[in-house]
């Protein structure tokens, strides 16, 4: 899980660099970058929910 999340936070550092390239000047602030990264990254691939494991029904 741990390597989840640094995976996804290094998706999300490498989708704000590219925002803050690719934007015209003067550029915003990096906090911007970041969370603009961090809602694309995240509606791509939302979260999976936890919850408890259902049984396999007994035969």
């Amino acid at each position: 899980m741990e390597q989840e999340q640094a995976s996804q936070e290094e998706q999300i550092r490498m989708r704000a660099y590219y925002l803050w390239e690719q934007a015209s000047e003067p550029k915003g602030t990096p906090d911007e970058y970041w969370e603009q990264a961090r809602s694309e990254i995240e509606k791509e691939a939302p979260p999976v929910e936890s919850g408890p494991i259902a049984e396999e029904p007994k035969k």
